[in-house]
């Protein structure tokens, strides 16, 4: 476990030049003992992908460290939104219509305001989720006036088996059409490249905590 915080300072190391980045620590599947080093060594945002793990891990761990910040990196269910909030601070994946009327009735219902991405799906892949980039500008804007969501940027996931570069370099111009300044992209085997096109937020898991099993 000591070598979760090595680990960790090596990333941050290597996208020391990169001043608007910031590292999502993907600690799904980890135990929180496992994750309690990268906490005390001063890490405030940690990714999770569904929200029942989330709320057995998290809920007593950010009532004793306050600044840490949750960050829902999976597809969100519109029967789970009641649970993800309060407890995510970030929602990386708004994916639908459904999906933003329902967070904006439970953000009024518990008066927390999540910051949240649009995923887009860049590859049209059947099997991922998100928005289709053509109805992206539609979608952003009924989301801000109809639902009053907090959308700071937008999130995809490249086709598995394809350089991811094309697509980051898309999300880098539609980021800038839209003029929202957070990108959520890169992953622990293309942070880097996803940093060279303005990536903010980068999703880091194995390269912090090992394999999964």
């Amino acid at each position: 476990m000591e070598n979760v915080v090595k680990n960790f300072d090596l990333v941050k190391e290597e996208i020391s030049n990169f001043k608007n980045a910031n590292i999502v620590a993907v600690s799904k599947t980890f135990p929180i003992n496992h994750i309690l080093p990268l906490i005390n060594h001063g890490h405030q945002h940690f990714g999770e992908n569904k929200v029942q793990e989330a709320q057995e891990k998290w809920t007593l761990i950010k009532n004793d460290f306050p600044n840490l910040k949750l960050h829902l990196i999976g597809k969100l269910q519109t029967n789970k939104v009641k649970f993800a909030l309060p407890l995510f601070d970030y929602i990386h994946s708004l994916d639908s219509i459904k999906l933003a009327e329902k967070i904006s009735l439970e953000q009024e219902k518990k008066n927390f305001r999540p910051k949240i991405f649009i995923q887009i799906n860049l590859g049209k892949e059947s099997q991922k989720s998100g928005i289709d980039q053509d109805d992206l500008e539609s979608f952003y804007k009924r989301c801000v006036t109809e639902f009053n969501l907090n959308i700071i940027g937008i999130m995809c996931l490249p086709p598995f088996d394809e350089d991811p570069t094309p697509f980051f370099k898309k999300m880098q111009n539609l980021s800038e059409s839209l003029k929202l300044k957070e990108i959520s992209m890169g992953m622990s085997n293309d942070y880097m490249d996803a940093l060279r096109f303005s990536a903010t937020y980068i999703r880091v898991g194995s390269k912090i905590f090992g394999n999964r099993s």
